[in-house]
């Protein structure tokens, strides 16, 4: 039941709050998008490091819950539950390699003199990146949950690499045909009364 609930295709059946984490999620991708692009822009002479690495970060997590809440909102039917699962295991490793690397730098960073803002940029991408990485194990951890307890895969929903099955039309039942009104019973005709038989008198004895 486990593995058809992660291959099968549609949204599990999940609680609210997990959209609102998607959403939490882009909002924090947007700020480390600015915080990144803000470290490249005081080293104009790199080719990224880990402000390159932030802003990678963010466009995929713009990809991932950003298409996946896109799905699950409007269009259901077309909801991988494998694709979304390979998504949200890629951006939760990427979310780790990124704040690591940002925190790395910064504590770099923070002891040059003159650099502080480049540091103080790449210390709020690893802050910030640290918060959305958290948010992405718990919502890959519920998203697991709620495809392997889901009880209606293999019944109404297809899956990967098989042909759904159609429904047979169901056989109406042919009504019965109605019943023949029984026809209607002709009256008796009236009995002729009996001839009144009168008694002849005994002769007397």
């Amino acid at each position: 039941m486990g593995a058809q609930g992660l291959v099968a295709v549609g949204v599990p059946p999940q609680p609210l709050w997990l959209l609102y984490i998607k959403l939490v999620i882009l909002v924090l991708a947007l700020v480390v998008l600015a915080l990144g692009a803000y470290a490249l822009s005081l080293l104009p002479y790199t080719s990224g490091g880990a402000g390159g690495m932030d802003i990678f970060i963010a466009i995929l997590s713009f990809l991932v819950y950003g298409t996946a809440g896109a799905l699950e909102l409007w269009a259901p039917q077309y909801f991988f539950r494998i694709g979304a699962l390979v998504g949200y295991i890629l951006t939760v490793i990427f979310w780790l390699a990124a704040w690591a690397w940002s925190a790395s730098d910064a504590s770099v960073w923070l002891h040059w003199v003159g650099a502080s803002s480049l540091g103080g940029a790449l210390g709020g991408c690893a802050g910030i990146g640290a918060i959305a990485w958290i948010l992405s194990i718990v919502h890959l951890a519920f998203f697991i949950r709620a495809c392997v307890v889901d009880t209606t895969t293999g019944s109404g929903q297809a899956e990967l690499g098989q042909v759904k099955a159609e429904v047979p039309a169901q056989q109406h039942q042919q009504p019965y045909p109605a019943q023949q009104p029984y026809p209607a019973q002709q009256p008796y005709p009236a009995q002729e009364p009996y001839p009144t038989q009168q008694q002849q008198p005994y002769p007397p004895q």
